[in-house]
């Protein structure tokens, strides 16, 4: 490749570690030909999420010259950057630029028509919101980036690191991608999703009518549990069970046990040091094999990785 200009837009209320991981992935090192320029609304102090400013030289214009844009997350995400600021990142998809967001840089993006008719990524946080935002956006709750071609999205924060590795995978290869994870001492590629993440799978309630019945389940997860288990704790029949829980809960009863029990198996992961066996039990999952088929489709990964990952013993 050529020179290649990559320009970060730091909006007001940046997310600093955001704009800190494209200017040091595709900082001015040997062999790679990316020069990395900061801009700004306007020339001058730039506020962060942190607390401390920012001095910016670059104003818009320089985004007339990029070959891939970059917007680090902003808060807040629904705000909009000014017609100034949609209107220059439309400009430079419109001229052939690549655009690339970091977690709530896809409302920026989004907000300037990019996402339009794409699918695309933010923090598992925010998904909800964005898909709410702009309906015209598929959006990925897993993934830790989308790359849509000319346009690429990840999620929160660190899944910058993944995108901005990817991006130079794509454009050098991945000799050159694993060199400069290795000089940032980041993994050069991830497995999982953003799911493995989520704080919790248990949907927020709505309502509180149910409130004692799903308290009791919370302590009725080793053994089985039927939807006439519940209902007969409520004192409901199981249609008019079945119809508040999902008005309460927005799942079914059913839904509601395997998400509280997989919120259990990634509590004993992370707390214990259970064998697999033995959480697949306390969790009311049967047998070690049903556990990691139900835990790796919501969560996106394996238990033992996850252990690995995220145990307090580690």
């Amino acid at each position: 490749m050529s020179r290649h200009e990559v320009v970060v837009l730091a909006l007001e209320a940046v997310v600093p570690l955001d704009l800190s991981i494209p200017a040091q992935v595709f900082a001015d090192r040997h062999p790679t030909p990316y020069r990395v320029t900061v801009c700004a609304a306007t020339p001058g102090d730039v506020v962060t999420t942190a607390g401390f400013s920012l001095r910016v030289a670059g104003d818009l214009s320089t985004l007339q010259l990029a070959d891939t844009v970059v917007v680090p997350g902003f808060w807040p995400h629904t705000t909009s950057p000014g017609d100034a600021v949609l209107e220059a990142l439309a400009a430079a998809h419109r001229r052939g630029a690549r655009l690339i967001s970091i977690c709530t840089g896809a409302f920026a993006l989004a907000a300037a028509g990019v996402l339009d008719g794409r699918t695309a990524t933010t923090h598992w946080r925010y998904a909800d919101q964005l898909a709410e935002f702009r309906p015209s956006v598929a959006v990925n709750r897993n993934a830790l980036y989308v790359d849509e071609g000319d346009v690429l999205t990840s999620a929160g924060v660190a899944a910058g690191i993944d995108l901005c590795l990817h991006v130079v995978r794509r454009d050098l290869g991945s000799g050159i991608a694993n060199s400069i994870a290795r000089d940032t001492v980041a993994a050069p590629h991830r497995e999982g999703g953003q799911s493995q993440f989520v704080e919790r799978w248990l949907p927020p309630a709505r309502g509180t009518s149910l409130a004692a019945t799903r308290a009791w389940a919370s302590t009725q997860l080793h053994r089985p549990l039927a939807v006439a288990d519940l209902a007969r704790h409520a004192g409901l029949s199981e249609r008019t069970l079945g119809r508040r829980f999902v008005a309460e809960t927005g799942v079914s009863p059913l839904r509601w046990l395997l998400a509280a029990r997989i919120d259990l198996a990634r509590e004993l992961l992370e707390r214990d040091d259970l064998s697999i066996e033995q959480i697949a039990d306390r969790c009311g999952l049967g047998t070690p094999a049903n556990l990691r088929n139900h835990f790796r489709r919501l969560v996106g990964t394996a238990p033992r990785d996850y252990r690995r990952m995220f145990s307090s013993g580690t």
